[in-house]
């Protein structure tokens, strides 16, 4: 993925093309179902080189879940500079979760699938993850109070966690249902009705 390759311009090539690799492979198959071989193999590098750049497949593991969580950093945050009010922000993140179950090979959100992989709270992985959804959590709760919200950090925990249904929902199930259901229970926080 180009964006993989763009934020890790200033690693060598070897490195940003296994971190890019891995996404990719991480992704569609899992993490503990890509071997070492494979991740090799699909960068074309060496086992030395795989091993110079990264030392383990932890370290890789926990590079690319750090790499997926700013992305999402820099989404919301390009979401939140390009609305004009909190409202437009929360109904934009809504849009923006709405599209994500629609892309080809879509496989739910890919740091609860590293969290799940990893079932230790104390994992580096878990941490990276839980550090992630609490900068999301109050991301949410700064937008609701913005928007006078009576309650910002309820009404984020549940946003936070209508994203999280919304996207497994759509990954295990009826994608058209767990959307539209998401969309209602989104209104009704962000416009404060029942």
């Amino acid at each position: 993925m180009t964006d993989i390759r763009t934020a890790q311009a200033h690693t060598s090539p070897a490195r940003a093309r296994l971190l890019e690799v891995a996404d990719e492979r991480f992704s569609a198959d899992g993490i503990a179902a890509t071997g070492v071989d494979r991740l090799i193999a699909d960068a074309q590098v060496t086992k030395a080189t795989f091993y110079k750049q990264y030392g383990s497949k932890d370290a890789l593991i926990l590079e690319y879940v750090r790499e997926r969580a700013r992305r999402s950093r820099d989404r919301m945050t390009a979401i939140r500079d390009a609305a004009p009010d909190p409202a437009a922000a929360l109904r934009a993140i809504v849009d923006a979760v709405v599209a994500d179950t629609g892309r080809p090979g879509f496989r739910g959100d890919p740091l609860l699938n590293a969290a799940a992989e990893f079932p230790s709270s104390t994992h580096p992985v878990r941490l990276a993850v839980v550090e992630h959804r609490d900068w999301f959590t109050g991301f949410l709760e700064d937008r609701f109070r913005e928007l006078g919200h009576p309650r910002p950090g309820g009404a984020a925990d549940e946003f936070a966690l209508l994203c999280d249904g919304a996207v497994c929902g759509a990954y295990a199930g009826d994608a058209v249902a767990a959307t539209s259901a998401f969309e209602r229970a989104a209104d009704r926080l962000v416009t404060g009705g029942a």
